[in-house]
């Protein structure tokens, strides 16, 4: 048995990468630290604690079931202190968990935090039942720590697979510097607009080579020609209808569709380059994430986009977009801020592009052979408001003939700016002095950027509490609850909608 994890020192957040398919950081309960997954499907926290009870942790009677795409845990609310990003909540409700099953284990995770709302969460569902309000989700008590401050979540996904040197960091109420311009992005609403139990936005359409795809949806009231796509960072890889996948895998010579695995394989040295609209915004994707290694076999490549539907919450979402996609994109997830009434507004998201595709193109060739494309353009389709077209790389060389032609011009252009420039930033400096003294938006204990480093877990996690051998891990979704039930499933994701629908039940 492991023995108990170290006293929790640094209140920084430390995200993992465990060969791209989870991310992991610190949370400490009671006193304890324990390394979590990070999950943006579900809205729960869980730990095992090693061994037996959590000082400082108070257990209550009531005992729940959670059940996940993959694995499931069971054990009985408890409630403890709790710092996270460098935040403190006295007191916060968690499932001390005595049996589970869950891939995350295996990797070094000792449970699971949920990004979601607490409509979400079963945790506060059954304490409601009690009469009680004390089972909000960890991030709504930190939000609620300072009705003031910004109620936003803010997050990159560090790649082991890509040297794009993008660096991945976790932040509460904070924005990583690198990536400021995330700000300036269009507020993506959720679907649905009030009140949504997902993280769910609307995707305009998918973009492979030159030839832009239509979406449609089976979500009721959704508008027909857009797909809801599930932002979330606890499924590895993409779940999307399967004339998606055909489109994206289809034309690649020497692809196929391999019944046994449920996924596309085909030669590693074909490049796909794929994009997505969302909002008018174009988001390429890494082409190494979009034709990932198999596991154990770095001469096979396999598709990242599964052609499978998920029977979890159905009629809820089209697509299930996991960390295959969401490492090409800086996202902002804002729960709404507070009102006067302490009422939090309507949540929404903002997505910043990290992927330059011609710089990705080289980096795919230098890891897979074969000659990088130097000239990848990709225009935004016409949906509904406007056509706009949007250039992500340009010919170099035409670039600086025409910065030559035109130097002096440009020269002449560039001292009038400064000029202008120089007014401007004393009108802001004052503008923004007036602003900080009406609605200070910071947080009086600053939430925590830290890096989020390639993780080394050698040695997998295996304890008598949930039974659990180390096995490969399998790259499918283990954050899509939305079920408790009174004994613990056999953990399953093909075929067993029945297991995942209605709201949960308290077992007193």
């Amino acid at each position: 048995m492991p023995s108990p994890p170290s006293p929790y020192i640094d209140p920084t957040v430390l995200p993992s990468d465990v060969h791209d398919l989870i991310y992991i950081a610190n949370i400490t309960i009671g006193g304890v630290s324990f390394p979590v997954q990070l999950d943006g499907g579900s809205s729960d926290l869980w730990v095992i604690p090693t061994p037996g009870s959590l000082p400082n942790a108070e257990t209550s009677s009531t005992s729940l079931n959670l059940t996940y795409g993959i694995g499931w845990a069971q054990g009985q609310i408890a409630f403890a202190p709790m710092e996270f990003a460098g935040i403190a909540v006295p007191q916060q409700a968690y499932l001390n968990v005595s049996s589970a099953q869950n891939p995350a284990m295996s990797y070094g995770a000792a449970g699971i935090m949920g990004l979601g709302f607490d409509s979400l969460s079963h945790i506060d569902a059954a304490i409601n039942q009690t009469g009680s309000s004390s089972g909000r989700t960890l991030l709504y008590n930190l939000f609620h720590d300072n009705p003031s401050e910004p109620n936003f979540i803010a997050f990159s996904l560090q790649s082991t697979s890509n040297n794009d040197g993008i660096q991945g960091s976790f932040a509460v109420g904070e924005i990583d510097p690198s990536y400021a311009n995330v700000t300036s992005t269009n507020k993506i609403p959720t679907w649905p607009v009030t009140s949504p139990l997902r993280w769910n936005v609307l995707l305009d359409s998918f973009i492979v080579g030159t030839q832009s795809n239509a979406v449609s949806t089976t979500v009721p009231a959704a508008p027909p020609n857009k797909a809801v796509v599930l932002l979330d960072s606890g499924t590895s890889y993409t779940y999307a209808p399967t004339d998606v996948c055909t489109a994206i895998y289809g034309g690649i010579s020497g692809a196929h569709y391999e019944s046994s695995l449920g996924q596309w394989v085909l030669p590693c040295d074909a490049e796909i380059d794929v994009a997505l609209q969302i909002d008018n915004q174009i988001f390429p994707i890494h082409p190494l994430d979009v034709t990932p290694t198999a596991m154990g076999d770095p001469n096979t490549c396999v598709g990242s986009f599964i052609p499978q539907s998920v029977s979890v919450a159905p009629g809820q979402f089209d697509w299930l977009m996991g960390d295959n996609i969401l490492r090409s994109i800086y996202t902002l997830y804002d729960f709404g801020d507070f009102n006067s009434s302490g009422k939090m507004g309507d949540p929404y998201v903002q997505m910043l592009p990290l992927i330059d595709p011609v710089q990705a193109s080289i980096e795919f060739h230098n890891v897979r052979g074969g000659t990088p494309n130097t000239n990848i353009t990709y225009n935004v389709s016409n949906s509904g408001s406007g056509s706009t077209t949007v250039t992500l790389s340009t010919d170099v060389a035409t670039a600086l003939e025409n910065f030559s032609k035109f130097l002096p011009a440009i020269l002449g252009v560039m001292a009038l700016n400064a000029l202008v420039l120089v007014v401007l930033v004393v009108v802001g400096i004052i503008l923004l002095c007036r602003r900080r003294g009406k609605n200070p938006r910071t947080r009086k204990i600053p939430g925590r950027l830290s890096p989020m480093p390639m993780g080394n877990f050698s040695g997998a996690r295996d304890s008598e509490l949930s039974g659990e051998v180390p096995q490969p891990y399998q790259p499918v979704s283990m954050a899509l609850t939305e079920d408790t039930l009174f004994a613990p499933p056999t953990p399953s994701f093909k075929n067993d909608s029945s297991r995942f629908g209605g709201r949960p039940n308290s077992i007193a």
